[in-house]
């Protein structure tokens, strides 16, 4: 079973953010806690943990806006 890796909502007002970059690659395995990718908000850059262990698979692109709650990757 695998784990979504959905865009947070940072903030009251925030209703997208920009992925800036995935700091692991497609594909690569990633442990709980590790830093996953880097977010940009109106306001701030945030860090974006791993929401669980296992191998990471990337469904979005870097550089682009996306709606809170969009689907970014799944860890398996």
């Amino acid at each position: 079973m695998s784990t979504p890796i959905l865009l947070p909502k940072l903030g009251f007002s925030m209703n997208d953010g920009t992925l800036a970059e995935w700091l692991v690659e497609d594909g690569a395995s990633v442990v709980q806690g590790q830093l996953l990718y880097l977010l940009e908000s109106d306001k701030s850059v945030q860090e974006i943990e791993a929401p669980a262990s296992g191998k990471l698979k990337i469904i979005k692109a870097a550089g682009i806006a996306y709606a809170v709650g969009t689907l970014l990757g799944e860890i398996g």
